[in-house]
């Protein structure tokens, strides 16, 4: 595998801020210690502040790490998505010409469920409440307007930018992937399609073209199905209870807490990230990103009634109002996943 990568969120917005301290010392001290301690040598860098995005990808690309990056505006339609595209692209084509082979841009994310007018509905829950959802995907109806999309989105940034792209689909999206560099899709290994993971990246294999999995991660229990299956995920925090937590002045008078509480396991998140870099090294796949670093908002408690860290992805687990003792310096602690994956890059 080419590409050993991590995913990187500088600060997704979507019903909020998902990072929402971005500190530059603290945002350097995670990509250096990306490069030199989990052995990466890529990075994906999500982010909708296009400040953020610059900030961390030249600090990325400073560490020796070539640079993914996907600028993120959800939950907009087609033209101004495009039109913030176009405006990043722009912004990005100087740290192209610097690091001329480092970096790649991604021009949209699973663009059928998190943009407007694809499906119907004007937010993503209401598009994934859609009681026609299943029959969409099922037909294939969706892909249409997604390549159209797609296409108007690629036409417009190569103006701006004069290197790679990518985009990051679904399983399900059938892309005309002509106009790309890379093939890229955000694969989960849920249990349900565990015997098929593979054989369900064939047809995107036999395109030709270096295939990426941009993105496929787990919580920190075992069995965790739901979790595993990507962005979409996060129902096993009170929604309630963070919606309080988050009231300027009576926030602190509130505290975050699951809606379930699941035994912490970082022994079966580790175990089940390598064994899916693993399966995507042998089947040929040119490189793959774990989601993900770092979730700032999905902290760790001792208290299991109150511990987010089990909903994450992440492969390290966020203090709030303390620093960890592996390094000191960061405000969270490497989780066993942490030293797994360092290990399989470093071998592979």
């Amino acid at each position: 595998m080419r590409v050993k990568g991590i995913n990187y969120d500088a600060g997704t917005v979507l019903g909020g801020n998902w990072r929402p301290v971005f500190d530059p010392k603290v945002v350097r001290r995670e990509l250096q210690i990306i490069k030199q301690d989990l052995h990466c040598n890529a990075v994906g860098i999500t982010a909708t502040d296009m400040r953020r995005l610059m900030v961390a990808s030249s600090f990325a690309l400073e560490e020796g790490l070539d640079v993914w990056a996907t600028p993120t505006l959800w939950e907009k339609g087609e033209d101004e998505t495009i039109a913030y595209l176009v405006k990043a692209a722009r912004m990005l084509e100087p740290l192209r010409e610097k690091w001329p082979d480092s970096v790649v841009m991604s021009v949209g994310s699973e663009s059928t469920l998190f943009m407007r007018g694809i499906i119907e509905g004007r937010t993503l829950i209401k598009r994934l409440g859609n009681p026609k959802l299943r029959e969409i995907i099922l037909s294939g109806e969706h892909n249409k307007a997604l390549n159209k999309f797609l296409a108007k989105a690629v036409d417009a940034v190569k103006k701006e930018f004069h290197g790679k792209l990518i985009y990051k689909s679904l399983i399900w999206e059938k892309v005309d992937w002509s106009a790309f560099d890379y093939v890229g899709v955000d694969h989960y290994r849920a249990k349900d399609i565990e015997a098929k993971y593979v054989d369900m990246l064939k047809p995107l294999l036999e395109t030709e073209k270096p295939v990426i999995n941009t993105g496929f991660g787990y919580g920190t229990y075992e069995n965790d199905e739901r979790l595993a299956q990507g962005l979409l995920a996060g129902g096993d925090i009170d929604k309630t209870s963070m919606f309080l937590h988050h009231i300027p002045l009576v926030g602190r008078l509130f505290r975050t807490k699951v809606r379930a509480v699941h035994k912490r396991d970082e022994a079966w998140q580790a175990r089940k990230l390598v064994e899916t870099l693993d399966i995507l090294d042998k089947a040929g796949v040119e490189g793959a990103f774990v989601d993900e670093f770092v979730f700032q908002i999905k902290t760790y408690d001792d208290d299991p009634r109150y511990d987010l860290d089990t909903a994450s992805s992440s492969i390290v687990k966020s203090y709030e109002g303390k620093r960890g003792t592996t390094y000191p310096d960061m405000p969270w602690e490497p989780k066993q996943a942490f030293k797994a994956i360092a290990e399989f890059y470093a071998s592979h």
